[in-house]
């Protein structure tokens, strides 16, 4: 798993690791790993969530509003 990098210092999120169809998110105390895929998440979520993964800012924001529970 690839470190967050977490640029507003406020995020509930510690890693995440990305997959062709699928990103793993572990958030922050637990050691607990969450999988959002196109089959439950849906192309869109997933690949919205890669980017800002990627950039280091907004995922944790973003899963709680649009992909909390849609999870595998």
């Amino acid at each position: 798993m690839e470190r967050y990098r977490n640029s507003g210092r406020d995020s509930g999120v510690s890693a995440f690791e990305i997959g062709l169809d699928y990103i793993l998110v572990q958030f922050s105390g637990t050691a607990r790993t969450y999988r959002y895929s196109y089959r439950k998440a849906g192309q869109n979520h997933v690949e919205t969530m890669k980017r800002l993964a990627r950039s280091g800012s907004g995922l944790n924001s973003y899963i709680n509003r649009y992909a909390k529970k849609l999870y595998d």
